[in-house]
Parts: structure tokens; sequence; C-alpha cells
């Protein structure tokens, strides 16, 4: 077992004029004997001089991160979800997802060092040419009733019958009273879930607005990294403005029952010209009349879009879930899509830009989180919110007031 030594034992005269931060000093005093003495001799390769040039130190303090960093990455818990995910295993793959959508401080952490484990790992495979073809994200969402599981259902079992791997991220709505979620879509893919070659994931939206979570970008990672090849992502019920997904995915699919509206409702700005693909399901029975004319609408109102790529045009397409009509055309309909964005690199921009969104909104979401668990306001919050309830102030004023706290204190 390695030997752990506090910071003030060892000899740092090479760097005795630099003055350590607090939170080098914390990590310096967690790393072993054997490290300290490595980076000491790193440092005296080169010829000693009174003032240590700039580019010491800042190699001093990287190795020392790195260093640490390398410790928490080998962290036995750690170390084996992140070994079980890159080999595919389905409960380790379970475990991170569940470990990243944990609002547990020290999980949180945790959470980070796997991502950028697997973040660095999933680089370096793209490096070395491995796979050769990108995985394929594909978002599905959709007015409730529309029959987005029922779809899944079908059309994951058509994919994984052609030797592809599925994953299904499904988002279930939370309740606005107890917070709880049903989490019930994978009761409804039954011969999905039984498959060996999919991996079903529903997670509540906790109040997440768009029809995802806040970590369904993280969880698409995890599952490219386990060797799904084909991610497809299901919102919840959604309305007209609720169209998050579309910046987490190459290929966004609108879902639409036969009484989807008419022409008008096609024209209406939102989720309809996001969408690359609308699809009209439960075309079958009698309402295959219904779902004709709806096509042919929504056909008609497209015309009058901005596409969103030079690329490609939107299609609109008739499927049935329950009788499995229309899915290998869907299917080369989104191959297609896949094909054309590939070679004219707009998949690679497209997905580039996504991850600056996506920091966008982890800044967001951590600037709420230190607003709300800041001291001061907390202990200010009951106070303005009574006086904003009895009428006093407005509640615009009362916002100026907590916010200019939070930017004095911080």
């Amino acid at each position: 077992m390695a030997k752990f030594v506090r910071f003030q034992r060892f000899p740092w005269n090479t760097i005795q004029n630099i003055s350590l931060s607090k939170t080098i000093h914390r990590q310096l005093s967690l790393l072993s004997y054997s490290k300290l003495q490595e980076i000491h001799s790193n440092l005296h390769k080169r010829p000693r001089r009174h003032n240590i040039d700039s580019w010491k130190v800042q190699r001093f303090f990287s190795s020392a991160t790195n260093m640490t960093n390398d410790m928490l990455e080998k962290d036995n818990t750690l170390k084996q979800l992140f070994d079980g995910i890159i080999n595919c295993e389905r409960g380790s793959l379970a475990r991170g997802i569940t470990l990243i959508e944990s609002s547990h401080p020290k999980k949180k952490q945790q959470a980070k060092i796997l991502l950028n484990s697997i973040l660095q790992y999933s680089t370096e495979k793209q490096k070395s040419g491995q796979p050769k073809k990108l995985s394929f994200r594909i978002g599905l969402s959709g007015p409730p009733g529309a029959g987005k599981s029922t779809f899944i259902e079908t059309f994951g079992k058509f994919l994984t019958a052609r030797d592809n791997k599925v994953a299904v991220l499904a988002v279930d709505p939370s309740s606005a009273t107890t917070g709880g979620s049903l989490l019930g879509d994978k009761t409804r893919m039954f011969e999905l879930s039984r498959d060996w070659n999919a991996f079903i994931r529903p997670s509540p939206s906790r109040g997440t607005l768009g029809g995802v979570t806040r970590t369904t970008n993280e969880a698409i990672l995890l599952c490219e990294a386990a060797g799904y090849n084909i991610i497809l992502i299901e919102t919840i019920g959604v309305g007209q403005s609720e169209y998050a997904v579309a910046d987490m995915v190459d290929l966004f699919c609108l879902l639409m029952p036969p009484a989807g509206g008419d022409e008008l409702q096609g024209i209406k700005k939102g989720i309809v010209e996001v969408a690359d693909l609308v699809i009209i399901n439960k075309s079958d029975g009698e309402l295959v009349p219904a779902a004709r004319r709806i096509q042919a609408e929504y056909i008609s109102a497209l015309k009058y879009s901005r596409r969103r790529s030079k690329f490609w045009k939107p299609e609109v397409t008739r499927i049935s879930s329950v009788n499995k009509e229309g899915i290998p055309e869907l299917w080369e309909l989104m191959e297609s899509f896949q094909t054309v964005m590939m070679e004219s690199n707009e998949l690679q921009r497209k997905r580039q830009l996504q991850k600056k969104i996506w920091m966008w909104s982890f800044i967001q979401n951590n600037i709420m989180d230190m607003f709300k668990t800041h001291p001061a306001v907390q202990n200010l919050i009951k106070n303005v919110e009574d006086e904003v309830m009895k009428g006093e102030i407005t509640p615009g004023t009362g916002a100026d007031l907590l916010l200019t706290k939070f930017i004095k204190e911080s």
C-alpha cells in the first residue's frame, strides 16, 4: 500500500518562493510519497535557477492536478463502473446513468470524473478510427397519445434484427404534486426489453421543460461508450414549443396521430419547423383515410417552412406500428438522412454546435443551483417571498433584491 505523507514533510526547497493556493495545498497533501518524489525529480531535470520560470510552475501544477485526477479515477467503484461500461455491461451502464442523474454533491463529483474518463476514451477511440461510422442519435417527440412507445417497440425490434445495438432513453413526466414518476414506458416495450441487443432506460423529467431531462446528453454519451450504435430518445408528450431534444440528436422525428390538425397547424412555428421527419403513426384500419389526409396537409404546410439544412428537405411519411407497415421505408429515409449529412460534414458541425449548447445549459442549471443554495440568499428568500405574497413589493422588485444580494455576497 502506498505511503502517504502530509505536504509539510516533503522538501519543497525548489519552490519555496512560490505561494501555493489552499486548493493545490490540499491536493498535494493527498499525493503519495512516491508521486511527490516523481514531481520533485522532474523539476530537477532542468538547470536550477534562483527564480523558477512560469512554465515550470504551470508544469508543476498540471502534473499535480493530473496525478490527483488519476488517483480519483482509480477509485475502485468508479474504475469498475468505467470498465463495465466500455465492456458493454448493461448493469454498469444502468448504474452509470443513475450516478449522473444523482443530485448528491459527492455523487455529482464522481459523475464528472466518470464522464471525463468516458469522453477521453471515446475521443481516443474516434482518433484511432474506431468505430468507422458515427453512432446515430434519433429524437422522437410528439403529443400525448401519438403512439411513441408502441412505435419504438416495433422500430427497435426491426433495428436489432439487422445487427444493430439500440439504446432507448425514455423520459417520463414527473408529478407536479409529489415529484414522483411512473416510469411505465418500459412496460409497453415488452418484447424489446427482452432483447439483449437493446437497452431501455426510463428517466423522470424532474420538472425540466422541453420534454427531456437535465442529464439526457450525458446518458447518450454513456450509451455510445457502451457500444450502442443507435440511440433513440423518446420525450414526454409535448406541445408546439417543446423541442429541446432537437439540440441533442442527429435526426429529429415528430410523431403525429391521424387527427393531428390541419394545414394551418403545420404552418405554425415551433416543433414542426425543426423536425427532419414528420411521421404519421396509426395509419391502419379505419384511420387510413385520415392518415393520408393529414400526410398531404403536412406536405403542403412544410413548403412554407424555411429549411434548416440546405442538404436535406423534411419528409412526411405514414406508418403503422401495429401492422409494421412503412417501417422499412422509414428506416431507408433515416439512413439516407445520415448519409447526406455525413457526406456534407453537416452532421459533424451539428454535433459541435450541440456541445456548445450543452455547455450553456450546464451554466444555466448550475447558476440556478448556486443561487438557491447560497447562504445569503437563503436567509433572505423567506422574507422576500412573504412581502411579494402580501403585495408590499412587486415580484420583479423581489427578484432584484435577491439577485443583488447574491451578486454582492458572491
